[in-house]
């Protein structure tokens, strides 16, 4: 064998199949990464949202990412049904009750999980660091936000 002909076959097996797959779009759907639509494309707000899923402001399954900034936190609030929540980056922290205390919250780290119950108040949010959750539900999903007690 010659050193060009060994050269050459590293250089195609290392390269990989040049072979264009074409899925049938009948069967699956796929968004990469680049491809989703957050809620405020600057990145300029403490949290952000993209609807993979469904749409949470009609009745019906939905889901979403949400991403939060270090520091920032929901206030107290609540939803009409149960959500389901599963931290994909960082420690994301979680309070109950309607005063707001970022030190009275548990930490969740990624690959956890964390549900939120409907018409029960909570709060969460990022401390140190960027978090993203993943969370489904069946919408709407509207949140209410509850005078702080003091």
């Amino acid at each position: 064998m010659s050193c060009r002909f060994v050269a050459a076959a590293l250089l195609i097996a290392a390269a990989g199949p040049a072979v264009a797959v074409e899925l049938n779009p009948k069967a699956i759907a796929i968004r990469q990464a680049d491809e989703l639509k957050w809620r405020d494309p600057t990145g300029a707000a403490p949290t952000n949202q993209v609807v993979l899923f469904g749409d949470p402001t009609k009745p019906g399954f939905y889901m979403v990412m949400n991403r939060f900034k270090p520091g920032a936190f929901s206030k107290p609030h609540f939803h009409p049904n149960d959500r389901f929540i599963t931290v994909i980056k960082g420690t994301w922290y979680v309070g109950t009750g309607n005063k707001w205390d970022k030190d009275a919250t548990i930490p969740v780290k990624a690959g956890g999980a964390v549900t939120h119950f409907g018409k029960e108040v909570h709060y969460d949010g990022a401390k140190d660091e960027e978090v993203i959750v993943l969370i489904t539900g069946e919408g709407p999903g509207t949140s209410t936000q509850v005078e702080e007690a003091k």
